[in-house]
């Protein structure tokens, strides 16, 4: 699992120093106003870079998504494969599965229009994130007495994605679409 992990790539000092910036910036103005409304030109103008620089580090809007959410997603893999149980190892693999789909949905709910951009973007988008991979693998493994655990584990990640989610939660609500979540979690782990 250590090897789905990608490490963040060395870097200059001012590209570093611009990196953070772009961050800092980015998360501000997104909490302040929202994913939607603000606009790579405000990024920039925000960080003090120039625009150039922007695009060229992240892409597009999605891009810096992605690089927003990839601290936080590495706090949730270092639980996976170094947290007390039953997030961690140590714990049977239908509670493990279970602690993963629970503290999967705190990261998305936590961050939803993030996750979501970073998810839609393009066609796919969601199945080429590297973390998006990590999830997988690690579910496929807790399934690993399943006829086929890597079908079972796509079946499983699909309704914990951010565009389902969104559709679901005002017609639902949270409550009911976490129980239904750990339902069918609980019962794909004791098959």
């Amino acid at each position: 699992m250590e090897l789905l992990r990608t490490p963040p790539p060395k870097e200059r000092a001012d590209a570093a120093r611009n990196r953070a910036a772009i961050l800092d910036a980015a998360a501000a103005l997104f909490a302040e106003h929202g994913v939607e409304a603000v606009s790579m030109d405000q990024v920039a103008a925000a960080a003090g870079v120039g625009k150039g620089t922007l695009f060229r580090r992240f892409g597009d809007k999605a891009g810096l998504a992605v690089a927003l959410l990839d601290a936080r997603e590495r706090r949730l893999q270092d639980g996976i494969l170094h947290g007390p149980p039953p997030l961690g190892p140590g714990a049977p693999p239908v509670e493990r599965l279970v602690a993963f789909a629970d503290a999967y949905v705190d990261y998305v709910l936590e961050h939803l229009p993030l996750v979501r951009m970073s998810e839609t973007a393009a066609p796919g988008a969601r199945y080429r994130i590297g973390a998006y991979r990590f999830w997988h693998r690690h579910v496929a493994l807790l399934l690993g007495g399943t006829p086929d655990p890597e079908h079972a584990a796509h079946a499983l990640l699909a309704p914990l994605s951010a565009e389902h989610l969104t559709a679901l939660l005002p017609e639902l609500g949270e409550e009911r679409v976490r129980a239904g979540i750990t339902r069918l979690w609980r019962r794909a782990g004791s098959q």
